[in-house]
């Protein structure tokens, strides 16, 4: 090549990349980020009940922006802290390292909540552990009232944004629960979330040293209390509805509740009255107008960097526990879900423009029917699984046989792990992995039982080559996870919840439980349907790739070029 070849080729590349950059020097960064998470929403409820959605909620979403419909989790235990913190890091249980809502912490020789942190407590005298909903104490739990994000082994989209702009970007996170919260706020972010205990929206000091004071004053309102007396009505008549209501009988009336329309939530000071506004759209209302005052006080979306607010909307998924998820109350709380999202829109609109907004809608998990309703249409198998029936005697008298064992031998079983009592295998020169295949062997003798894999052969790399296997070993935390996972039939499972008797219960590798929505909307974003299979693993990495920031430290998910073009 000569010389004026040389210069030119020179030329044209220093042009070439010139050009490349001042595009994405003059490409406009959104102001704002807001991922909404609607809990336990599976992907195809938001197509069935669309026709009777406003246009400015869920069919603004569906309508005007990109809308994955077959987006599946990659792990087997669906359950609300994996998804919340798997769609924050953008990768599964095995990196991130929350294993389920609880896992059974050897050192302490008990059960341990995700956030719990001792060394946080809450800001708020009174606003820790909700006794109503408290983990079963037979299953040696001893919860504590302090929460941080600590215990989440991965950084999040959130903290690489904050890590980006040199921690000037604000980052918040809402929710009912504070899982819901914790987990999308990352390490760096601030989260608040709904006291039951106290009926106000709270923190701990891992965040604060004290409350904001718009914080005080939205308590001070005591916004819930105007739900007092009330009660949860249908807000159509019932010929509207899309679905037969599944019988009566299968649904849960939690302290006068009732099992059918309509739903009241008794005097305001009763024991459980907020316990009732989660379990229906007014855990949404309160939700957002949280966010919305949260939004407007702290001026998010107002300066040069991009800020992020991550609102999870809980109440569908504490409704399709105690009434199913094609009930009447289901469709009807996605109704006021409609319009409590075209309202939250609304106020972005007004405060920082939709069109400077990214927002990314999606869900920690999906749901299955109640399994009575789907014996009752004709699926003889599905029914609630007994869980004594889980360490039968099949499984004592092999034990004894075989290793000398007794009932100590297994620490405890916490849906969806056996734990063995490690100490006392070790003491008697046993070998561990040979107890854990005996046990996996008799309990896949139990009738509801579709798969028992031991932790060994998941560490081995000795599980059956199939999509269920895979998803376990996405679920496995060598630390966290026990000895042996249960994977229960489909349409089969424990119909409790932290000690409370439901109708409905999420939490398998079955696609109904990982099946859910995937939409990208607002900023410069595309109206269309994308059928391909996806991940909710690729929500954070395509948010990352948006803002041209690092992913997340765990990330395994993928770009949606859709979204990213």
């Amino acid at each position: 090549m000569n010389k004026l070849s040389l210069s030119l080729c020179t030329v044209a590349c220093v042009i070439s990349a010139s050009t490349s950059l001042s595009v994405l020097s003059a490409e406009k960064a959104p102001k704002l980020v807001l991922q909404i998470t609607v809990d336990g929403l599976r992907g195809d409820l938001l197509d069935r009940y669309k026709h009777n959605f406003g246009d400015d909620g869920f069919n603004y979403l569906l309508n005007k922006g990109t809308h994955y419909t077959n987006a599946h989790y990659q792990h087997s235990n669906t359950e609300t802290i994996v998804g919340h913190v798997s769609l924050a890091t953008g990768t599964t249980p095995s990196v991130h390292g929350m294993v389920g809502n609880v896992w059974y912490d050897r050192s302490l020789d008990r059960l341990v909540y995700n956030v719990e942190d001792e060394n946080y407590h809450m800001l708020s005298a009174g606003a820790g552990i909700d006794k109503s909903t408290e983990i079963d104490p037979t299953q040696k739990t001893a919860l504590m009232d302090g929460r941080s994000p600590i215990p989440m082994l991965s950084t999040t989209f959130s903290d690489e944004l904050m890590l980006a702009t040199n921690g000037q970007a604000k980052v918040y996170s809402v929710s009912i629960k504070d899982r819901g919260a914790i987990s999308l706020a990352g390490h760096m972010g601030k989260a608040f979330w709904f006291s039951k205990a106290q009926g106000e929206f709270a923190t701990s000091n891992y965040y604060f040293d004290e409350y904001p004071q718009w914080v005080n004053d939205w308590n001070d309102r005591k916004m819930p209390q105007q739900y007092a007396d009330k009660n949860w009505q249908l807000s159509l008549a019932k010929q509207d509805y899309t679905l037969v209501d599944s019988s009566a009988s299968h649904k849960i009336d939690l302290a006068g509740f009732n099992n059918q329309f309509p739903h009241p939530y008794g005097a305001g000071d009763s024991k459980y009255f907020t316990t009732k506004l989660t379990l229906s759209p007014a855990g949404d209302e309160i939700t957002a107008d949280f966010a919305k005052t949260l939004l407007t006080k702290e001026t998010l979306g107002q300066d040069k960097h991009t800020d992020f607010l991550a609102v999870s909307f809980s109440s569908n998924d504490y409704v399709v526990h105690m009434f199913g998820s094609n009930s009447l109350e289901t469709e009807d709380n996605l109704l006021h879900l409609d319009k409590t999202l075209a309202g939250l829109f609304k106020h972005v609109d007004k405060q920082v423009g939709l069109e400077n907004t990214l927002i990314v809608l999606s869900a920690d998990h999906g749901v299955p029917e109640t399994a009575p309703h789907v014996h009752d249409i004709g699926y003889q198998d599905a029914g609630y699984f007994e869980v004594d029936n889980l360490l039968s005697q099949g499984v004592k008298k092999r034990l004894k046989q075989e290793f000398g064992l007794g009932d100590d031998a297994i620490s405890l079983f916490s849906d969806p792990y056996i734990y063995l009592n490690r100490e006392l295998i070790a003491k008697k020169n046993l070998s561990l992995a040979d107890v854990q295949a005996a046990i996996a062997q008799e309990v896949m003798k139990v009738k509801g039982v579709e798969m028992a894999i031991t932790s060994t052969d998941i560490e081995s790399n000795r599980v059956p080559n199939s999509r269920v296997g895979q998803l376990v070993i996405n679920n496995h935390h060598p630390q966290r996870s026990g000895d042996v996972y249960i994977v229960f039939a489909p349409r089969k499972y424990i119909n409790d919840l932290e000690g409370l008797v439901i109708a409905s219960k999420h939490g398998s590798p079955w696609r109904y439980d990982t099946h859910v929505p995937i939409i990208f909307a607002g900023y410069n974003i595309k109206g269309q349907r994308i059928d391909r299979e996806v991940t909710p693993y690729d929500i954070a990495p395509t948010l990352s790739n948006k803002l041209r920031i690092t992913l997340p430290s765990g990330a395994t998910g993928l770009v949606l070029e859709e979204v990213s073009k």
